[in-house]
């Protein structure tokens, strides 16, 4: 597929040298305000914000981009290495009803986002395939929007979907766990259309990995099923893809991308957060000093032995987009 120049260049500041994106992800707003239930509001947003600057001075020296949000993420901009990207979450966190409909940060605009430094910008979606038309085609729309938008003013536009189910809600069961990889792949086939405007899509992996023959303890898929759920995945789009991390730990995931790999699928980078980065919020409860101790020793590790996990894993995202 045929991209902008401009968005190509940017997308070239996004990623390392082999033209893979190895991002860090700290746009998390929810979900880093309950690692820290203690916290009065104000001293909250405070930690928040430190830990992001923290983390944005320390771990860009080895991560091609980090994306960060527009509620706590700004005034980690000033600390990200020179070297490295800046993509910026543009939808407010989480949702609100059962619907899961996307909501956009008021005050924020595309171009906004672009006058902040940023190289890209990035939309998370819940997408449920089985849902209703009424419930599904407002998202639809909006991605619409937000692609022109993005069109317009030649900025990449990431789509991370995450899907989802309206009977078994809990996305970790074993019953959600089989009905995951059709969610994945259906979802990632609808919205690789190019009305949409997607550049670059922000994936789940298509199964649950604990419940992969030889990954835990009760098996919903044999390697083999998992294996072709993975290159039909890689199938399911023409567009760059890069894996989010979902939580789990560092070496889970970088097992998972061998495990990708070995299966034959395409991708094309990672967006890696919580596996980097968790361990270092209980530090920074404990003062600066220890926390910065443990982004350079464990969070660098983290971030290193991914980086090799990628050389061995990774296509360059220039095999499937073109200026």
């Amino acid at each position: 597929m045929k991209i902008s120049e401009k968005k190509y260049e940017r997308l070239l500041k996004l990623s390392n040298e082999d033209k893979v994106i190895a991002a860090l992800a700290i746009d998390q707003r929810g979900a880093m305000e309950k690692m820290v239930p203690s916290l009065s509001v104000e001293e909250r947003t405070s930690f928040i914000k430190k830990y992001k600057s923290l983390v944005a001075k320390e771990l860009t020296k080895y991560s091609s981009s980090i994306l960060l949000d527009p509620i706590y993420g700004v005034e980690a901009i000033k600390d990200i290495d020179e070297n490295a990207g800046l993509l910026m979450a543009y939808e407010i966190t989480g949702y609100r009803d059962d619907n899961r409909q996307l909501e956009l940060t008021p005050n924020l605009s595309v171009r906004r986002i672009a006058e902040l430094g940023a190289d890209a910008v990035k939309i998370l979606l819940y997408y449920n395939v089985d849902d209703t038309d009424e419930n599904n085609d407002p998202k639809k729309a909006q991605i619409e929007r937000i692609g022109a938008e993005c069109k317009a003013l030649d900025m990449p536009f990431f789509l991370e979907i995450i899907t989802y189910d309206n009977e078994y809600k809990d996305g970790n069961s074993k019953e959600f766990a089989k009905l995951k990889p059709r969610k994945v792949n259906e979802a990632i086939k609808i919205f690789s259309d190019e009305r949409y405007g997607v550049d670059v899509l922000k994936l789940e992996v298509p199964v649950n990995m604990k419940f992969v023959e030889g990954f835990g303890e009760e098996a919903v898929y044999t390697k083999e099923e998992a294996a072709r759920f993975f290159k039909e995945q890689s199938e399911a789009t023409d567009l760059p893809y890069i894996f989010l991390s979902a939580g789990v730990s560092a070496e889970l995931f970088q097992e998972t991308l061998k495990f990708a790999k070995n299966a034959g699928a395409e991708f094309h980078g990672v967006l890696c957060g919580r596996a980097t980065w968790k361990g270092g919020v209980a530090e920074l409860e404990k003062g600066e000093g220890q926390c910065l101790e443990w982004l350079r020793a464990e969070g660098k590790e983290n971030i290193v032995s991914l980086n090799e996990v990628l050389k061995e894993t990774c296509k360059p995202w220039t095999k499937r987009l073109e200026k």
